[in-house]
């Protein structure tokens, strides 16, 4: 299994959606177990690495200004 690169302010599509209906999330903080955001209903939850990283479909690149603050 190849190591996902993950930064914080990135968004992912999860394989399953989120109760609310959404499978976008953001990723908040990273480490082994990362922060994340759903960006349905805005519930944030701490999830391990690894299931978070198998459970990623795509990801869509941390906006430019993001990474500046």
């Amino acid at each position: 299994m190849e190591i996902i690169k993950l930064f914080p302010q990135m968004t992912v599509e999860l394989k399953k959606p989120h109760p609310c209906g959404t499978k976008l999330f953001k990723i908040l903080r990273v480490g082994s177990v990362c922060r994340v955001v759903c960006e349905g209903c805005g519930r944030d939850m701490d999830i391990d690495r690894l299931k978070l990283e198998k459970a990623i479909k795509r990801t869509f690149p941390a906006p430019e200004n993001a990474s500046k603050n």
